[in-house]
C-alpha cells in the first residue's frame, strides 16, 4: 500500500532528518539573512538532483514532476526558514551557535520536513503524475513577509499549483497528534506606531506645559473602545499596546510619548475600518488636548482562511494516514502567519503538526527561549505531507 510504503521510507530517512534539523537548529539566521541556510538547501537539492531556484532573495522553490504519466496537476508545499532574535536558554547539543538568534518558532522543523517530502516524492515518482512545488520561503517572522514577495515573483505561477498546503509546529498538541481547523484560522496582524507631541517642562508646573503622558495615556484607554463597541462582538479581534516610552524623569514632563500596538482581527474589511478609527481617535485626542500626533499603522500579514473543501479533503486523508483519534479540532489563532498571504490567491490549507512531550519536559511555548521539538514528529511531518501530496496528485 502506498501508505506503507511512505511511511518505511519516511522512518529511513529518520536520522539523517534529526541531523538536518539539528544543523538548522545550530545555525540560524534571521528574516532576509538566510544565506548560509539556503546554501545548505541549495546542496541537498542538489544532491538529490532536483532543480531549483532562487526566489525572494534567499528563498528557494524547487519542482518535481512524477513518472506515472502525463498530467496538468499541480500542488505547492510550503516551509519557512527564518529563525527569531532570541537567545537560546536549551542546554542541548545543538543549540543555537548563533548569538542571540535561534530557531524558537519551529521553522527547523518545517524545513526538515519539506526536505524529507521532497526524498520521499522523489523514491515514489513513478507512483504520481503531475508536478510537486517546493517552496523554502524565508522571512516568515518580518513584514512584508517572504510569502507576499515570493508571490510578486511568481512562485503560484508557471505552473499554477490548484492548491498549496503548509504545516506549522504546535507544543501544546502531543508528538503524534494533527491540528486542524476550516475557514477563518489565524488573525491579519498589523504594526501601530504612534507618536504624541507636547510641551515638556518641569513636574511641578505642569500648567506651563502639554503633557504628552496624559495625553498618551487618554489614547491607550479609548483604543480598547474601538474594539469593545465599535467591532461586531461575533468578530475576533485585539488592540493591544506592548510599548510605552515617556522618556521624562520623575519631575521632568517629556515633549514626546512613543507607543507600540498591535491590531489584529480575523475580517478584513473591518481590519482597514479599524485602522481609520486608530488614526481619527488619535488625533482627536492629542489635538483635543492641546498636543499633536503622527501615526504610522504598518500592514501586516492577512487573515489566514483554510479552504472549507481543501481542508476536509486534507482531514480526511490525515485521519486515513494517522488515525481519527489523532486529529483534533483547533481553536481560532490570533497569531499571524505569512502563509495567509497564500491562502488569499490560491486554495489552501495550514494545519498544526503536534511537537509537545511532556514526559520529556518538551512543553515550551513558540518564541521562547526554551522552545524545542520530539524530534519524532521530523517522520511524521515528512510523511504525512507526502501522503497529502501523493494522494491529492492521484496516487493510490
Amino acid at each position: 500500500m502506498l501508505k506503507e510504503k511512505i511511511r518505511d521510507i519516511a522512518r529511513s530517512l529518520q536520522d539523517n532528518a534529526v541531523a538536518t534539523r539539528r544543523h538548522l537548529h545550530a545555525n540560524p539566521e534571521l528574516s532576509f539573512m538566510e544565506e548560509k541556510t539556503a546554501a545548505f538547501l541549495a546542496a541537498k537539492l542538489d544532491a538529490l538532483g532536483i532543480p531549483y531556484e532562487r526566489m525572494a532573495g534567499t528563498g528557494l522553490v524547487a519542482i518535481m514532476e512524477g513518472t506515472k504519466g502525463p498530467s496538468d496537476a499541480v500542488i505547492a508545499l510550503r516551509a519557512d526558514i527564518d529563525a527569531l532574535p532570541i537567545t537560546e536558554l536549551n542546554d542541548v547539543p545543538y543549540k543555537s551557535q548563533s548569538p542571540g538568534v535561534m530557531h524558537a518558532c519551529g521553522h527547523d522543523v518545517h524545513t526538515t520536513s519539506l526536505l524529507g517530502v521532497a526524498e520521499i516524492l522523489l523514491q515514489l515518482r513513478h507512483e504520481f503524475s503531475g508536478r510537486v512545488k517546493f517552496i523554502f520561503q524565508p522571512g516568515e517572522e518580518c513584514i512584508p513577509g517572504g510569502a507576499s514577495l515570493m508571490i510578486k515573483e511568481g512562485v503560484l505561477q508557471n505552473p499554477a499549483p490548484a492548491r498549496i498546503l503548509g504545516q506549522h509546529v504546535m507544543p501544546e498538541l502531543p508528538v503524534g497528534k494533527i491540528g486542524m481547523r476550516a475557514g477563518r484560522y489565524m488573525a491579519s496582524a498589523d504594526e501601530i506606531y504612534i507618536e504624541v507631541y507636547g510641551k515638556g517642562g518641569h513636574g511641578a508646573m505642569p500648567h506651563t506645559t502639554v503633557d504628552p503622558v496624559i495625553i498618551a495615556s487618554h489614547m491607550i484607554i479609548a483604543f480598547q473602545q474601538i474594539v469593545s463597541r465599535n467591532a461586531n462582538p461575533t468578530m475576533p479581534s485585539v488592540l493591544s499596546i506592548g510599548k510605552v516610552i515617556a522618556d521624562g524623569a520623575h519631575n521632568v514632563i517629556p515633549d514626546k510619548v512613543i507607543i507600540d500596538g498591535t491590531f489584529r482581527t480575523l475580517d478584513e474589511t473591518w481590519r482597514f475600518d479599524a485602522h481609520d478609527r486608530i488614526r481619527k481617535l488619535a488625533h482627536a485626542i492629542a489635538e483635543g488636548m492641546g498636543g499633536s500626533c503622527e501615526v504610522d499603522i504598518r500592514v501586516g500579514y492577512p487573515v489566514l482562511i483554510n479552504h472549507e473543501a481543501l481542508t476536509a479533503e486534507v482531514r480526511a486523508l490525515t485521519e486515513e494516514y494517522m488515525g481519527a483519534d489523532n486529529v483534533v479540532d483547533l481553536p481560532i489563532w490570533m497569531a499571524a502567519e505569512d502563509f495567509a498571504s497564500y491562502s488569499q490567491v490560491a486554495d489552501a490549507c495550514f494545519y498544526r503538526l503536534g511537537v509537545g512531550n511532556e514526559e520529556r519536559r518538551i512543553t515550551s511555548g513558540l518564541h521562547t527561549a526554551t522552545f524545542d521539538a520530539d524530534e519524532r514528529s521530523l517522520e511524521i511531518g515528512a510523511g504525512l505531507m507526502a501522503w497529502l501530496a501523493l494522494r491529492s496528485l492521484g496516487a493510490s
